[in-house]
């Protein structure tokens, strides 16, 4: 097994994960719903009753708690631990693939961001500005922290990423007479193709692509259909997964 050794960054970032899962929780539930993120205090969604910190501690007051609110026993969303718990996972795999303590700390941020936009488009189909400019700033950020790339890489990389799904997008919608693509996934492939860089545009789209195809399959299977050329597909979601796997497997 690879032996990870861990700096005082390193060690820093893994304390931070949990409660930036935590934080992903928020924004998974509150961005689709337009609430505020930062001052509004946490409550049951069910209840509405405001949660103490011992209730905040993250995954360890979901397991006290037996995965229920303490006021109304209601069971709390299973993504917020999930989120908790993923965010450690893509912590550690950030400081195990990238080749310097601030890449994996960028590349953790950028991977972070992804975790929460892949659910966020998988519930609601949506991908908020706020997140597909974070992926932005942080591909950017990924491409000058790389000695072989770049600030210029990483805008020709935007650049062709979002302009390749613009134009995507407006050849589908006058072929068809309606919208395949939205705007929010030409904003997200402008962040990922200044984390990535240009040359892995190609094999992302493809990736995603297979990926969106087999949970439409399964969905398909699921309710007994057959797949439609209307079928809703949160393609933004699969983006992000074959980016996340494509920046970890190039590190």
């Amino acid at each position: 097994m690879p032996v990870i050794n861990l700096s005082l960054l390193d060690i820093l970032l893994l304390l931070l994960a949990p409660a930036v899962g935590s934080f992903l929780g928020v924004l998974a539930l509150r961005l689709p719903a337009g609430q505020d993120v930062v001052r509004q205090a946490s409550a049951c969604d069910h209840c509405r009753q405001v949660l103490s910190w011992r209730d905040l501690v993250p995954l360890l007051s979901w397991l006290a708690l037996g995965g229920k609110c303490r006021h109304c026993a209601t069971p709390i969303p299973v993504v917020l631990p999930l989120l908790e718990a993923g965010a450690v996972f893509l912590a550690l795999l950030a400081i195990w693939r990238m080749p310097s303590d601030v890449q994996a700390l960028t590349g953790a941020g950028f991977l972070w961001c992804l975790l929460v936009l892949f659910v966020i488009d998988l519930t609601h189909f949506r991908l908020p500005d706020v997140l597909t400019g974070t992926v932005f700033v942080l591909g950017c950020l990924l491409a000058v922290l790389d000695p072989w790339r770049g600030l210029n890489s990483a805008l020709i990389g935007a650049i062709a990423g979002a302009g390749s799904f613009w134009l995507i997008r407006i050849a589908y919608a006058r072929l068809r007479g309606r919208e395949g693509l939205g705007m929010g996934d030409v904003k997200l492939m402008a962040g990922l193709g200044a984390g990535l860089g240009a040359q892995a545009l190609p094999l992302l789209v493809l990736l995603a692509a297979l990926g969106a195809l087999v949970w439409a399959g399964a969905q398909a299977l699921r309710q007994n259909t057959s797949l439609q050329a209307r079928t809703a597909l949160p393609f933004g979601s699969f983006l992000c997964l074959a980016a996340g796997i494509l920046l970890l497997g190039n590190a």
